[in-house]
């Protein structure tokens, strides 16, 4: 079955046979992704580098097709309940947005935090979508049973720079009222300035605005990454770079001429700045009424 939101997007509604995805390599060992593809399209997407080893279309073709999981939370819901689940950290959004268009009519992000909440089960959202704020009843039940934090992807709040590299996400000051709007409810959500850009949005001013931004927000956390470049992201950001920022092209074909990840030397010194700048702001956890965990029910007690 097919449905179409808006113009040049096609949803695919297939049920998919597995919900939670093993990672590695990242801070969670387990993701949950309930669409796949994103109609964001934000140019620096590492998505577009999985889509591109998958022999899938990683250009501008790369969210212009959604596949809606119809079922995922009910098989999350089976995959949670087996003996051998350990009820480890799940992240909801490592390969696309969770609260994308899509999510206001079909809601499998709001069912899958439903179905973690009531199996006490650890979770963290990623997203730039200001829709969460819908979600803020099941989020509040959730977080009453196990932990739970939300991190907004907000690299800069530079109008220019969002409008060419983020062309159909909200505002990034859209991200930050939600953000309040949830810490004041008693989550726990902080601001992840990822990607930041060589030459681009990497100067202190421009990282100083985000994070005294995220502080009046209530964000009880910050934390950057600079962008890095596999192999489909790679040729469809630096096709943009050549439209919007020609003269740093060849900046960026010396940075990432061998490599995907820039070295040490080059990513300390611009996360030291955004540590010294949470320091400065004072960045830290002050909601006001956080959410208090209840005491499990025994059954789950021992399952632990």
């Amino acid at each position: 079955m097919f449905y179409t939101r808006h113009v040049g997007v096609e949803y695919r509604e297939e049920p998919c046979k597995v919900a939670l995805n093993r990672v590695r390599g990242m801070s969670f060992k387990w993701s949950l992704n309930p669409y796949m593809g994103c109609v964001h399209r934000c140019t620096f997407c590492y998505v577009r580098a999985f889509e591109h080893r998958a022999d899938r279309p990683f250009d501008n073709r790369y969210g212009t097709s959604i596949r809606v999981k119809v079922n995922v939370a009910d098989v999350l819901r089976m995959q949670l309940a087996r003996s051998s689940w350990e009820r480890e950290l799940v992240a909801i959004g490592a390969a696309t947005d969770p609260y994308q268009p899509a999510e206001g009519r079909y809601q499998l992000t709001r069912a899958c935090i439903q179905a973690l909440g009531e199996a006490a089960n650890p979770l963290t959202i990623i997203t730039r979508g200001p829709m969460i704020v819908r979600d803020l009843d099941v989020l509040t039940e959730a977080a009453r049973h196990a932990s739970v934090s939300v991190t907004f992807s907000i690299p800069t709040l530079d109008e220019d720079v969002w409008r060419k590299t983020e062309p159909s996400t909200a505002h990034p000051r859209q991200r930050l009222r939600a953000l309040k709007q949830l810490v004041d409810a008693g989550i726990k959500a902080g601001v992840g300035m990822a990607p930041i850009l060589p030459g681009v949005s990497d100067r202190p001013e421009q990282l100083a605005e985000v994070v005294q931004a995220a502080r009046e927000a209530g964000a009880t956390g910050v934390w950057a990454n600079l962008l890095f470049l596999r192999p489909g992201t790679r040729e469809h950001f630096m096709e943009h770079l050549a439209e919007d920022w020609p003269e740093l092209v060849p900046l960026y074909e010396e940075l990432y001429s061998r490599r995907a990840y820039l070295p040490a030397e080059q990513t300390k010194p611009v996360r030291a700045q955004v540590a010294d700048l949470a320091r400065r702001f004072e960045i830290a956890d002050r909601r006001a009424r956080p959410i208090r965990r209840e005491p499990q029910p025994e059954q789950l007690s021992l399952a632990v």
